[in-house]
């Protein structure tokens, strides 16, 4: 067998494991949140943001956290008090279904509503795995480059969101939003782009919002594979595979959820 053969039996068997762990939880009444970003992109801080306000509100929500190494990220999200595990993945750059489906089991909460997944720093393996997320989220801060979308076209393209972090660096970073915006639509046409701040609390009620609406608005769309120039194709047993929750796509208020092929 071929590596290019090889690889995909493997996504083959991650998609297939990964439909059924999202059947499982969607039966359970869990969204589940694949969050994908570059190594420090503040997703850290703005979940536990994320996490306390829904602590706040009674929402009962938990997160999984991954990194090659040390428990770090695990001890800041706990701080929210919502309930926190670290998935240590030894040096893989990537997280698995078989992963997050063997550290949920006997550990999440049965009231929870959402389950965030906190993916390894890196936005080229992880982007082609299917975690049985309900929502794909790709960050990006404002210091990183206007056209990291179109370097990373898979991770953009498959994203259900893209969040803005940092924005109160964006003079600094002489960073274009516009451009910036211009670029994830070439990749993800129509796909919303909200503004975030950890620091100011800007953007956290917004992607709570978002979370909370997403079981009545999307389903989980497979990961694109790369194509040529830039544009994506869907792979796994799933690939042509799309449901309806209801006529209307919005996700949350004057949010529209965007097309993708």
């Amino acid at each position: 067998m071929c590596e290019a053969d090889l690889r995909q039996a493997v996504l083959a068997k991650n998609d297939d494991l990964a439909a059924r762990l999202r059947d499982d939880l969607a039966r359970q009444g869990v969204t589940v949140v694949n969050l994908l970003s570059s190594p420090g992109s503040g997703k850290t801080e703005l979940l536990g943001r994320v996490l306390a306000r829904a602590v706040e509100r009674g929402v009962p929500v938990a997160a999984l956290t991954a990194d090659l190494a040390t428990e770090n990220d695990a001890v800041r999200l706990a701080r929210s008090g919502a309930p926190v595990q670290q998935l240590l993945t030894d040096g893989l750059c990537h997280l698995e279904a078989a992963q997050v489906r063997d550290r949920l089991t006997g550990w999440l909460p049965e009231d929870t509503r959402a389950l965030f997944v906190e993916n390894v720093g890196n936005l080229v393996c992880p982007a082609s795995y299917d975690l049985g997320e309900t929502l794909r989220i790709a960050l990006m801060a404002v210091t990183e480059g206007e056209d990291k979308p179109l370097k990373y076209p898979t991770a953009f393209g498959s994203a259900h969101l893209v969040v803005i972090t940092k924005t109160d660096l964006a003079e600094p970073a002489g960073f274009d939003e516009d451009v910036f915006r211009a670029n994830v639509h070439r990749v993800n046409p129509g796909v919303e782009i909200v503004r975030s701040c950890a620091r100011s609390g800007d953007g956290v009620d917004t992607l709570l919002e978002y979370v909370l609406a997403a079981p009545d608005a999307v389903l989980h769309q497979p990961p694109l594979a790369p194509g040529p120039h830039g544009h994506g194709h869907s792979h796994g047993p799933d690939a042509a595979h799309r449901h309806d929750h209801g006529a209307a796509h919005s996700h949350s208020p004057a949010t529209t959820a965007a097309p993708r092929s």
